[in-house]
């Protein structure tokens, strides 16, 4: 594996953002208003809290070079991981490292770094990163006003659910839904774009965006920033 590929760790998640945007996939056709989790986490939603000590220098020596100190990255290429939902960065990491998560990004920077990875290393990270301060909302947005009535009731003449019903009130998540929250807008939009167009396989997701206008997405990213 060359050198190179270990610049960085991403989610997705992602993802989700986390994130995020997002959920890892499921194996049947859902309805739009399904549960964008396939894969069940822990009871509680609890993981394993792994090696810590050796989470914070992986994340300190590794993850940092993208996705900034403590997960808070700077670039909207790299999804911010500080205050992510553990579940979620334990699902997109496995799913990395198995290859079922095989969008152009993932491919490029997370199956070799997640290669190097095992169940211990994994759950550390996810659970020192959950762990960390999420970044404060942005300020300004110019369509965060109509992305609130977005993300809070959905778009009915679109077909389009309500993100909420998922990903929480105030976009924190919960276990493999990834908190969306404080995430890059441009991040966000490109997974909610690549949902849509099935560059980023996930029946749900795909469902839930497929009839979503470029001014839905843009509307709730520029939400979902400032919340």
């Amino acid at each position: 594996m060359k050198k190179t590929l270990s610049v960085s760790t991403i989610l997705g998640l992602c993802m989700v953002g986390a994130a995020g945007l997002a959920a890892p996939a499921a194996d049947q056709a859902p309805t739009a208003h399904q549960h964008p989790a396939d894969n069940k986490a822990p009871a509680g939603n609890k993981v394993p809290a792994g090696d810590q000590a050796s989470a914070a220098d992986k994340v300190t020596r590794v993850c940092q070079n993208c996705h900034g100190p403590n997960g808070d990255s700077t670039s909207a290429t790299f999804p911010r991981l500080n205050g992510q939902q553990a579940a979620y960065i334990v699902a997109q990491l496995k799913k990395f490292r198995s290859h079922s998560r095989d969008d152009p990004h993932a491919m490029a920077y997370m199956w070799g770094m997640a290669s190097q990875l095992d169940d211990n290393s994994i759950a550390g990270i996810a659970s020192y990163l959950s762990k960390q301060k999420p970044t404060a909302p942005q300020t300004g947005g110019s369509r965060a006003a109509e992305g609130k009535k977005v993300y809070m009731n959905g778009v009915e003449a679109d077909n389009v659910p309500p993100c909420a019903a998922c990903h929480g009130e105030h976009g924190d998540g919960n276990g493999e839904v990834p908190r969306l929250a404080g995430q890059h807008a441009d991040y966000l939009k490109k997974q909610l774009e690549d949902f849509r167009s099935l560059v980023r396989t996930n029946d749900i997701m795909h469902a839930n965006t497929k009839d979503m206008t470029d001014r839905d997405i843009e509307s709730v990213v520029s939400y979902l920033a400032n919340e």
